[in-house]
């Protein structure tokens, strides 16, 4: 599975500013073998995990993956994963839409997206689109926007099942925003700077160098030598 679309409507607000985006795809029917639902998970827009209902298993994707995929964080994001794809399921089919699609065949793809900035919760919500009607749900603020007029269905079954909706909600506010620290605390440390290993003194090089310089030393001193014994030699035979 490949997503093109970007997590956020608007990038994150400021700098030092963290974001865990969750995609969802859920189909109402598929065919014998395939998966009706998948699952692709970025943190600061690298992908880290990905997702498939056969399976039931998320598999780590990266250097961040590889280092989360053990921790408690990553367990409880892996149950959360199939509960929120079985939920979407059973209430696509029933979701009214003003744009009529194909009879019993939907496709539903879902973004839940937090962020954080300096140690702190900055934002949360929910991006619905079906058949290419959408509508977003802020749950900091609590606020829908239906971006297209077909998608009104989409807020207001969400509004008839207020039980569910508080679920989403504590999930995009609590278990969300509790991932990204979880996750961030191995983010970070793998993109510290490391310092160069020091270089090896070459040895060759030295060896060459003192070579050159017990060369010329020597040189010098027969040079001297040379230059004593012709001096004597003068001074032998005026005497």
């Amino acid at each position: 599975m490949y997503f093109t679309s970007e997590c956020f409507t608007k990038p994150p607000p400021g700098k030092g500013a963290h974001s865990l985006c969750l995609e969802f795809t859920v189909k109402s029917q598929c065919r014998p073998g395939q998966p009706w639902g998948e699952v692709q998970g970025s943190v600061d827009e690298k992908p880290f995990l990905q997702y498939d209902s056969n399976s039931n298993k998320v598999r780590p994707l990266g250097v961040l993956g590889e280092k989360v995929n053990a921790t408690k964080a990553w367990m409880d994001l892996t149950q959360t994963l199939g509960e929120v794809g079985r939920d979407l399921r059973m209430i696509l089919p029933v979701i009214k839409l003003e744009k009529k699609g194909t009879r019993g065949l939907r496709t539903m793809q879902v973004k839940l997206s937090c962020q954080r900035e300096a140690e702190r919760r900055t934002g949360a919500s929910w991006e619905f689109s079906i058949e290419g009607q959408t509508a977003l749900f802020d749950t900091m603020t609590m606020n829908w926007t239906v971006v297209d007029p077909g998608a009104r269905g989409i807020k207001e079954e969400w509004e008839n099942h207020q039980e569910l909706a508080k679920h989403f909600r504590r999930i995009s506010t609590g278990d969300c925003n509790h991932w990204l620290r979880e996750f961030l605390e191995h983010w970070e440390k793998l993109l510290e700077p490391t310092e160069p290993p020091l270089k090896a003194p070459d040895t060759h090089q030295s060896s060459s160098m003192w070579i050159i310089i017990a060369s010329v030393l020597i040189g010098s001193a027969l040079i001297c030598l040379v230059l004593i014994g012709v001096i004597i030699m003068k001074c032998r035979r005026r005497s």
